[in-house]
């Protein structure tokens, strides 16, 4: 009776899960001497780790007087079910050492283990003593192979291992599928989707989010829309996680209309939920919306979490709602750990609302500092104008174990340029690449560029642009126009209006710069034909838009708009204004000639 059952310990086991019941079984085995007998101590071990005893495992495993492969196997499974990889790497070591050749389920196990810790030389080593093992050809061997290829962005050794593959599953294809996707190379991972369709199988659950996540990686809104166009005509089951997923993709996208209507239509919402769609709102210039779903979390029940605080702030800096902003500052230090990231948004909140104070306050009681504080801190400085401090900070941050940055060398020399300190901008430039060995990028030229030409030294700008090797942005152009525009530098700025016109003519925001400095110069044919132009094309300029918080209210003004009802009492306010700035008018070089987009003709503002 006793041998029937020590026979059949895998049925008892799945019969008894209970923790009494095995070390029942237990001194059963050791009483009856059936213990270190066949495969009674891989199934004791496998029985113990199903209910969570891992020690008991070990326990088991360590005192077993012939420990086999299914003795090794049971309990490097157990590690793995537990999520300790490292304790896997350990015990398929030591059983290398002990002599005992591993199986198809060793090698499946610690590859597994390998690509969760993304130790790839490792795991190369464990595929090396598969095919030394004759293991090659294994279907589980070689789908972890790719898996571990695919997770730590191999992705041209996986497709040679997902070639030689003699049967693939869904589970290879979603490897290279999801592989490609967070490797950024979308083309890749659409052309692999389309090979398992013309094989017969069906993206899962996995393949969708990949694709989805790789829509929202590269900017990619078309294809997300042919992606979430498939799910619908496929009829997939979109559970929260892949609707989130959308939300996220579209509003990552700039698409906030669209994410805003899958986030009303889903059924039901997490917190995760909530921050990406919150988040989207303020990374796209919608602050109100963004604070506005930030109040409507909360009645629903969800705690506000970081991603969420992170991004309110970020609305708050936007609009400079600096009321709101201290409320949550106060939630954080009531509610969650001010961390790095916390902190951050926090002085950069305080600052873009007008209290630099408050931001260098905070920055002095943070005992750990990373660069990104340290940059966020001198890029404050830099927005209000002081350029000395941001130095002075800089240097402090040269003293301690930070390392300057590109970033923070871009917050600094933009910190200089705001200030006018030309010179030190000069310096600070040619000391960055001399001394610290950073090569200046399209946003070091950038800033540069601006510095100079806000000092009128067009020409100057205009040779350091015209010395890069990368293609210069709309950016670097803008701001040579501007300091040609500020300064009255005709030839410079003539072809620097020319150069945004021609590289970038779907650019709205262009046609006004360009079309206003050819207005300061009096060039009313170049004028007429950028109107002619943008008729054309039916380019119209966005109509700007500005937010001030007042006693907790937000009040919003977009060009022209006669809607609020204090207009009465801002148009006197501004009537005094204009009469304290009479004297200006005295002064010929504060006229500037401004072309009105809605009028055929040009007229001059006296400032």
């Amino acid at each position: 009776m006793l041998y029937k059952l020590f026979n059949d310990l895998k049925s008892v086991f799945l019969v008894y899960k209970d923790r009494n019941s095995i070390a029942k079984i237990h001194a059963l085995l050791v009483k009856s001497g059936f213990f270190g007998n066949g495969s009674c101590g891989s199934q004791l071990i496998s029985a113990y780790a199903r209910i969570d005893d891992i020690k008991a495992a070990v326990k088991v495993f360590d005192v077993l007087p012939h420990r086999g492969i299914d003795s090794w196997n049971a309990i490097i499974i157990a590690f793995s079910r537990k999520g300790w990889s490292g304790e896997v790497i350990n015990f398929y070591g030591k059983m290398e050492l002990e002599g005992v050749k591993p199986d198809s389920s060793t090698f499946t196990i610690a590859l597994k283990a390998c690509t969760s810790l993304l130790d790839f030389e490792m795991g190369e080593n464990v595929r090396t003593r598969a095919v030394e093992c004759g293991y090659e050809n294994d279907v589980f061997v070689g789908s972890s192979v790719l898996n571990l290829h695919a997770k730590c962005g191999k992705m041209d050794d996986a497709m040679v291992v997902f070639e030689k593959m003699r049967r693939r599953d869904v589970v290879c294809w979603t490897a290279m599928i999801t592989g490609f996707a967070q490797c950024g190379r979308m083309r890749e991972a659409i052309c692999m989707f389309r090979r398992m369709r013309n094989e017969g199988l069906e993206g899962d659950k996995v393949v969708m989010l990949g694709l989805i996540q790789a829509c929202a990686n590269i900017g990619d809104t078309r294809m997300g829309l042919s992606v979430h166009g498939y799910m619908i005509r496929r009829y997939f089951f979109m559970d929260v996680v892949v609707e989130t997923s959308l939300v996220d993709m579209y509003a990552k996208n700039g698409r906030s209309e669209l994410a805003s209507c899958m986030f009303r239509r889903m059924g039901s919402r997490n917190i995760v939920t909530w921050s990406a769609m919150i988040s989207g709102y303020a990374q796209n210039g919608f602050a109100v919306n963004a604070l506005e779903l930030l109040i409507e979390m909360q009645s629903f029940g969800f705690r506000p979490d970081i991603v969420s605080i992170v991004s309110a702030l970020l609305a708050c800096s936007q609009v400079g709602f600096l009321r709101l902003g201290k409320s949550i500052h106060g939630y954080i230090v009531r509610m969650l750990d001010n961390d790095q990231v916390l902190s951050t948004a926090l002085i950069d909140m305080y600052s873009k609302c007008g209290l630099l104070s408050c931001a260098r306050t905070l920055f002095d009681v943070i005992n750990f500092r990373d660069s990104i504080l340290w940059n966020t801190m001198i890029t404050s400085y830099g927005m209000h104008g002081h350029g000395k401090e941001a130095l002075s900070l800089f240097l402090e941050m040269t003293e301690t174990n930070s390392k300057p940055d590109d970033t923070t060398f871009a917050s600094l020399l933009s910190a200089l340029g705001h200030s006018g300190l030309v010179d030190e901008g000069r310096y600070w430039f040619n000391i960055m690449v001399s001394k610290y060995n950073i090569q200046p990028s399209v946003k070091h030229y950038t800033v540069m560029v601006d510095l100079l030409a806000r000092a009128g030294h067009v020409k100057e700008a205009y040779d350091l642009i015209n010395s890069m090797t990368d293609e210069s942005g709309i950016a670097i152009w803008v701001s040579l126009l501007s300091g040609c525009y500020n300064h009255g530098k005709l030839s410079v700025g003539e072809l620097a209006a020319k150069k945004i016109l021609e590289l970038y003519p779907d650019e709205p925001g262009s046609y006004a710069l360009v079309s206003n400095f050819f207005a300061a110069s009096r060039r009313w044919n170049e004028v007429a034909g950028v109107r002619a132009v943008m008729k054309q094309t039916g380019t119209r300029k966005v109509p700007g838009c500005s937010a001030v918080e007042m006693d907790g209210i937000l009040h919003s003004f977009v060009m022209e708009d006669k809607s609020h009802p204090q207009l009465k009492q801002i148009i006197e306010i501004l009537g005094k204004l204009e009469l304290e700035m009479l004297p200006a008018e005295s002064n010929p070089e504060a006229e500037i000639y401004l072309y009105d987009f809605e009028k055929e003709n040009a007229s001059v503002v006296t400032l």
